[in-house]
């Protein structure tokens, strides 16, 4: 009996003629079939865009840092600095070598931001990656201009590298949370964070942050905030260590010194006598500014300890004006008497102290007679550093919103004011004596070494690499409005106040003093992880602890990709 197999359909639905394979043929036909895997679609990237990867390997790029502003900006961009160098980074003086501009902003002064925005501007042009910080994306975050941009707030600067990281892979991250414990607000990141010093002589330690006041006029209050200060022990400590890295120079700053230490039940006179102790013959410390209700608690203290000879007889107390009625639109919660009576009892008990103020010209409301009273302590007071700053209403601020003085009129209040300050000369009777100095710094003309004496005047001496980081002797024998020259005296001894040799320009301090293999076997520019058995800090176990998770991922997905190319050729 024939099988169906073997018949043929006239039926027109089958389309079966005697030329087809038959059902047996088509059967061992497929054993000769080679499986070829499916091509996978590739999706077109339109022209001139980058291709944004995760595969962009961060820590191996160098970065640009620029800060503006006060010592307490510099001293969170040197630890934003320091950590990027421990991470990997290369920092670099070059912006235009840098592949990301680090911009640590001030927000005090219109001028300042205008340099800010600029730089985002420039840096956008020349197609550079940016990460923005400091107090303006702080205080302003949603500005039209810091759209789209990374951003680190000044209580996070310790997270540094994981935005910068984030922004080298072309992600855009904001962090602009509190620090708190406990529900406390704290005064900022860790003080033993790794740090690049601008000056290894020179270390800038932040007392606390923010401060007490709600000055109309400032923003910088809706950057840093309350009060809030580090305990003592840490900031003892921190000293400690910066000695022991060959520093022979310490600044404390911070919003308001003189506030330090109300918010955990202590004060800044003893933090000082706790400071003290740890300062190496030779080396100085160098008190930042407070305002005036805050000195006036602890004078008597406040003398004993300006007149110690490692602590500089140095004071900054900002006036800002003369007139009490613009003291009180200024809410500056003291009075012009106050302020005098704080430079006259100083003056008095510290002979020679030099004492710095700042003074604002054209704030909303002050008048003819309110500007005469500044100029007549100006006058009296002759001071020798004198910051003068015209006034510009800040966005936000309730001096924004008051009646201002005209354009014209503040400008030549300015002027005026600084025609007065330039008609005296501080110096000149110094002529001729013998001073100790501390040379710390390079001249801005690169000229001469920069030195300070105890009563923190500028001098200036021969640039000799033997002067640098040591106490000389001099002779003064010209003077200038700002500064002194002097003259070495011969067979004089020098002294080295460090008790260690300064770190080297560029270096990371607060790092473990190994080889930078060792160091930095983290640099994610290679898959290969080396800890040596050299003990490492906590720090540096954190970012091992990071590199190994990414590197697990990293072999994950390529599993991934593995089996599913294996996947496709089975199908």
């Amino acid at each position: 009996m024939p099988s169906a197999c073997d018949s043929l359909l006239d039926d027109i639905e089958d389309m079966v003629t005697s030329h087809d394979p038959t059902p047996h043929e088509r059967q061992f036909a497929r054993r000769s079939i080679v499986p070829r895997p499916r091509p996978r679609r590739q999706q077109l990237q339109p022209a001139g865009e980058e291709l944004q990867t995760d595969s962009v390997i961060p820590g191996t790029q160098k970065i640009w840092v620029r800060t503006w502003g006060c010592s307490h900006n510099s001293s969170d961009g040197e630890y934003m600095a320091g950590q990027l160098a421990a991470s990997g980074y290369k920092i670099t003086e070059n912006p235009s070598d840098a592949d990301l501009w680090l911009l640590n902003s001030c927000t005090v002064k219109n001028p300042a931001e205008d340099h800010f925005r600029n730089s985002i501007k420039k840096a956008q042009e020349q197609n550079k990656k940016v990460v923005v910080a400091g107090c303006v994306p702080q205080a302003q975050p949603r500005t039209e201009y810091l759209k789209d941009l990374s951003v680190i707030g000044v209580q996070q600067i310790d997270r540094v590298v994981e935005v910068v990281d984030e922004a080298i892979k072309g992600h855009s991250v904001r962090l602009l949370g509190q620090k708190k414990e406990k529900g406390k607000r704290l005064g900022g990141a860790r003080l033993d964070l790794p740090k690049i010093r601008k000056n290894p002589l020179i270390e800038i330690i932040s007392i606390n942050t923010g401060c007490l006041n709600a000055c109309t006029y400032c923003k910088t209050k809706h950057a840093r905030g309350d009060l809030a200060s580090y305990p003592i022990e840490e900031l003892v400590e921190r000293a400690r260590q910066s000695f022991q890295e060959g520093v022979c120079e310490i600044w404390l700053t911070s919003e308001d010194t003189g506030a330090y230490g109300r918010d955990i039940g202590t004060d800044l006179p003893s933090l000082l006598w706790e400071l003290v102790k740890e300062i190496p013959e030779g080396a100085m410390l160098r008190l930042g500014m407070t305002n005036p209700p805050y000195i006036l608690e602890h004078l008597e203290e406040m003398v004993r300890i300006l007149q110690h000879p490692r602590v500089y007889a140095f004071l900054h107390v900002p006036v800002q004006s003369a007139s009490d009625s613009v003291l009180m639109d200024m809410k500056r919660e003291y009075c012009c008497a106050d302020f005098r009576s704080v430079t006259d009892f100083l003056q008095q008990r510290v002979p020679g102290i030099t004492i710095a103020t700042d003074i604002i010209c054209g704030f909303p409301g002050e008048t003819d007679e309110d500007f005469e009273q500044t100029m007549e302590l100006v006058r009296q007071y002759r001071f020798p550093s004198l910051f003068i700053n015209q006034f510009y209403p800040r966005p936000g601020t309730p001096a924004a919103k008051m009646e201002q003085v005209p354009a014209h009129m503040k400008k030549q209040r300015t002027k005026e004011l600084s025609a007065l300050f330039h008609s005296y000369k501080p110096y000149d009777h110094k002529i001729g004596e013998r001073q100790r100095v501390l040379v710390t710094e390079d001249s801005f003309d690169s000229q001469y070494y920069v030195a300070h004496n105890k009563f923190y005047e500028q001098v200036l001496v021969p640039k000799k690499p033997e002067l640098k980081g040591k106490m000389v002797e001099v002779d003064i024998y010209e003077a200038g409005k700002h500064y002194m020259k002097g003259r070495p005296v011969e067979d004089a001894q020098v002294f080295t106040p460090s008790i260690a040799q300064p770190l080297q320009k560029g270096q990371v301090s607060g790092l473990p003093q190994v080889s930078l293999l060792d160091r930095l076997s983290l640099a994610r520019s290679t898959p290969v992880f080396i800890l040596k058995k050299a003990k490492q800090s906590e720090w540096l176990t954190e970012k091992l602890s990071a590199a190994l998770i990414w590197i697990g991922l990293v072999v994950f997905d390529l599993l991934c990709f593995v089996l599913n190319v294996l996947w496709n050729i089975e199908l």
